[in-house]
């Protein structure tokens, strides 16, 4: 079988489903942590791999939130997006939609507006000296409540900054339903923002139905539990929505026991517009060059199917039309090249 991880890392990517505090590398998250003493997170990069292994997605919740804890300025704030940019360029990722959750800086003693600068300029620096271009997704902790929805809604759009593109709910699934934040989306909406949640990944496809229902979802976070139900998937798939999957994620967090049992391929047989994502990959020991890899395996696909699940993102994605041409001819032109070279 054909070695598919060179044309992988060189192929170009667009990523929907990543995490601005979960991208953080250990040698970040080691850095702060040394700033900041009184946290419980190590300080060797060694010592995260076994703090970042998790029992459950309780415990991810857990171990997510004491990361979250060692971002605690405008300064944390700045060197953690620039530095997960610089990640993402290692591996040609050119457009990528951020999830950002400002409700846990700004309750830990961030100014907001200070927040809001510090991403910004990050994300213009990212674009112009490594050529990546960052958009923002505002997602509410779903564990805070609504207190945090009322926060998350009206610093997306009293404080609208230029890269915010759409809103999110992140979180534990399991007793945060989903139709008590419908207010908060419908205000989202109406600002002009896309409606993006997580749902389906440790729940059942009831929590799908109701984010589309009541969320009014245009992709779905995960939605690992959409394949339980064929409806669903045929609603999916009728109406174009596209789901966000993260297979290293799912296995990490015992949404999916094992990777062999990973329904992306029942996805992708019904017809469904899948995107591969890498959700928090540090933590996980991933990035999106591996869950192409494994999507690979997955999908039995070859350069012209990676191809195709990368032009699937850009696709799904909210860059706007001009940029997704741009980016969907490179992909189309960097695997023509590749293989014409390969087949010498």
């Amino acid at each position: 079988m054909t070695d598919l991880h060179p044309f992988i890392a060189g192929l170009p990517k667009a990523e929907l489903h990543v995490h601005h505090v979960g991208s953080a590398s250990p040698r970040i998250v080691a850095e702060l942590a040394a700033h900041h003493p009184d946290s419980r997170v190590p300080t060797d990069p060694e010592a995260l791999a076994d703090y970042f292994t998790f029992t459950d997605f309780g415990h991810f919740i857990e171990v997510y939130l004491s990361v979250v804890d060692l971002i605690r300025t405008p300064e944390d704030v700045r060197l953690l997006t620039f530095e997960v940019a610089r990640d993402m360029a290692r591996q040609n990722i050119r457009y990528a939609e951020l999830t950002v959750t400002p409700f846990s800086s700004t309750r830990r003693g961030i100014p907001e507006q200070a927040f809001m600068e510090a991403i910004e300029d990050a994300r213009k620096a990212a674009e112009a000296e490594l050529g990546v271009v960052l958009r923002w997704c505002f997602d509410i902790p779903g564990e805070a409540g609504l207190e945090s929805a009322e926060e998350t809604a009206r610093l997306a759009v009293d404080l609208r900054p230029e890269g915010l593109v759409s809103f999110g709910l992140g979180g534990p699934e399991i007793g945060v339903e989903r139709p008590q934040f419908k207010p908060y989306f419908d205000r989202a909406i109406a600002a002009g923002l896309h409606s993006v949640p997580h749902a389906g990944e440790t729940t059942g496809p009831g929590t799908v139905w109701d984010a589309l229902i009541h969320l009014r979802a245009e992709r779905i976070g995960h939605g690992t539990s959409s394949v339980q139900d064929p409806k669903l998937l045929a609603h999916l798939a009728e109406h174009r929505i596209p789901l966000e999957v993260c297979p290293t994620s799912n296995i990490a967090t015992r949404a999916v026991a094992d990777i062999e049992q990973h329904p992306v391929r029942e996805m992708v047989d019904a017809g469904v517009l899948v995107t591969i994502n890498s959700d928090d990959p540090p933590m996980f020991g991933t990035d999106l060059n591996n869950e192409y890899a494994v999507a690979a395996r997955l999908l039995a696909l070859d350069e012209r199917g990676l191809a195709s699940l990368a032009k699937n993102a850009v696709e799904a994605s909210y860059l706007d039309a001009a940029g997704k041409r741009t980016l969907a001819a490179e992909i189309d032109t960097y695997t023509t090249n590749w293989l014409e070279r390969t087949a010498r």
